[in-house]
């Protein structure tokens, strides 16, 4: 008897365990060793995530998914195997069963809805950046990829591409010292200073209207206003500048410094208009220290016409002009240059430094190459998240890492609806200080 119980024991155990096990990693089934995927949104850069992801050897596309018949189109014609649907509920109740992960590439205010579905489902996600329109949205879809076990990734592929490891681990290294502060910025201009447009025009009949507002308020479809391009400026479905560029950006320094959420917001730019989001913008956030930080470190961040505010700390050697966009790491023993998309480069006392030997002993360290950086050829940020798909390791902007790069991004555009006040953020509590900014963490969905 006493046998019994003892071999009855070890059963339990092997079974909890296996049961942990599942729990732990939701890996799709991935019959014959190959994931088929649906995409839901396969224009512009909805194409572009569609033909990288169907570029690795085990894939194979099994559902298209489109508000836009234009795009289902286009895509089907590409891809002639695949189902093709408008409404991403439809597909995913539909094919449940056929497939093994979802690729995301709405715009940002439907990246939760339909991301947020097919993990329920327990299915994989990459999802285009920013990872989402609200932060309520980026906890729930961190909470359920740890829960579920997901395979996850968010569309910021220049986070897999050698100029910026290479900046990261330079950084890691001590090659400027602690980073007192960052200067980040782009001169694009995502915003919008007009009224809401009044009439309505006729809808297109490749488009379904319903479907492309989702769970946003509803509205009369005016033409050349949200679709296909301009909802990027618009409160209601975009992030502006900040939630376009400044994910990719922010990435490397967020990453390198090892940052999680900042103490303090701050945005300068024009008074709230309710509609759009202001042409330029100058976001200050104060992080938490870290081991690469000073204790007083700051992160400036400057968009649209004219970006960045030229000061000495941005002044480049010889009198260069600074690259369109990028950002500059300002420490205790020098500064590094990252253009986006570019090499790094050191200055120290207002001259280049020779990094040579330091990048190859980066290079050997980390086993990184320079052919990494031929994106079109490798492609590696879209098979990395295919790969853990199938049980090959993880991805390097898993939702854990790309929903706190989101939040930074998303404090920024709430504190412009309050130019120039300092909010104060509680991370774990999720909740500002300032009572009347917690308005802005979510939004009522509409039912569609």
């Amino acid at each position: 008897m006493k046998k019994f119980i003892q071999i009855t024991m070890m059963l339990l155990v092997a079974v909890l365990s296996l049961t942990a096990c599942i729990k732990k990693s939701s890996l799709p089934e991935c019959p014959n060793g190959r994931v088929r995927t649906a995409h839901v949104g396969v224009g512009g850069m909805g194409r572009a995530d569609l033909d990288a992801i169907a570029s690795h050897p085990q894939v194979d596309v099994v559902a298209l998914c489109d508000v836009d018949s234009k795009n289902l189109a286009s895509a089907k014609k590409a891809y002639p195997n695949a189902k093709i649907y408008k409404d991403y509920r439809v597909m995913l109740k539909e094919l449940e069963k056929e497939i093994d992960a979802v690729v995301v590439a709405t715009p940002d205010h439907t990246h939760a809805p339909v991301s947020i579905m097919a993990m329920e489902m327990d299915k994989p996600v990459y999802c285009e950046k920013p990872l989402t329109h609200h932060i309520s949205e980026s906890r729930t879809m961190a909470r359920l990829a740890k829960e579920k076990g997901l395979p996850t990734q968010m569309g910021i592929q220049v986070h897999s591409f050698y100029e910026y490891k290479l900046a990261t681990y330079l950084i890691q290294s001590g090659i400027i010292g602690r980073s007192k502060y960052v200067k980040a910025w782009s001169p694009k201009n995502w915003g919008y200073d007009g009224k809401i447009p009044e009439g309505a025009d006729e809808i297109p009949e490749t488009l379904d209207w319903n479907l492309w507002l989702g769970t946003a308020k509803a509205r009369p479809y005016k033409k050349g206003y949200y679709h296909p391009g301009n909802w990027r400026k618009l409160l209601d479905f975009g992030c502006g500048t900040l939630g376009d560029m400044g994910v990719h950006i922010f990435d490397t320094p967020y990453n390198a410094l090892q940052l999680d959420v900042p103490k303090t917001v701050k945005t300068i730019c024009r008074q709230p208009n309710g509609v759009g989001f202001p042409l330029n913008n100058t976001v200050i956030y104060e992080f938490p220290q870290t081991k690469h930080t000073t204790d007083d470190f700051k992160w400036i961040w400057y968009d649209g016409p004219g970006a960045p505010t030229l000061a000495d700390d941005l002044m480049l050697p010889n009198g260069e002009k600074l690259p369109e966009q990028g950002v500059m790491f300002i420490g205790e023993k020098g500064r590094l240059l990252l253009p986006h998309i570019g090499v790094p480069k050191l200055i120290v006392n207002g001259k280049y430094k020779d990094m040579s030997k330091e990048i190859k002993a980066i290079e050997k360290k980390y086993n990184i190459a320079q052919g990494e950086k031929d994106f079109m050829k490798n492609r590696g940020h879209y098979h990395e998240f295919i790969d853990a798909c199938l049980g090959k390791g993880g991805t390097s902007a898993p939702f854990s890492y790309s929903a706190k790069l989101t939040e930074v991004i998303l404090l920024g555009t709430i504190a412009g609806r309050f130019p120039g006040e300092t909010l104060h953020w509680n991370a774990k509590e999720a909740k500002f200080k300032e009572e009347k900014a917690n308005k802005l963490l979510d939004a009522p969905y509409r039912k569609f």
